[in-house]
């Protein structure tokens, strides 16, 4: 990918490029990211040889999510899941460490749309209210 490209192009890139059910899941979930939050703004970090397209972030006062696919399913990683309410259970891993949880969709899987919204807008109050605690 060229370097001029913005991180948006980078993203559409690598759905396009995945051409099957795990790149269709990621738009969808990036489309409900954008509606939740239209301040949202599209990053990609980690970019190295291992993996060239790097990883999609989506980022307001901080990191909101990550979006990462793998060979049988599509995970997005919540930075500050630990610290949201999940009354809709929409968080089935990365319970293993203190700070971070994550959905993870399989093929043919569907998230709670409405669930996920609230998800998003948590994650952004969460990280509004953090960088408020830090004075800026």
């Amino acid at each position: 990918m060229a370097d001029q490209e913005t991180p948006s192009e980078r993203i559409d890139a690598k759905l396009a490029g995945l051409g099957d059910w795990r790149g269709r899941a990621l738009a969808h979930l990036r489309m409900l990211i954008h509606w939740a939050d239209p301040d949202v703004v599209e990053c990609v970090k980690w970019i190295k040889p291992s993996n060239p397209s790097g990883v999609p972030t989506w980022e307001h006062a901080g990191i909101l999510c990550t979006g990462e696919v793998y060979k049988n399913y599509v995970k997005l990683t919540f930075a500050h899941g630990a610290a949201l309410d999940d009354p809709e259970g929409l968080f089935n891993a990365g319970f293993g460490g203190g700070t971070r949880r994550a959905i993870d969709l399989r093929e043919g899987d569907q998230v709670n749309e409405k669930a996920f919204d609230a998800l998003i807008k948590a994650a952004v109050a969460f990280n509004i209210a953090k960088q408020a605690g830090r004075g800026r």
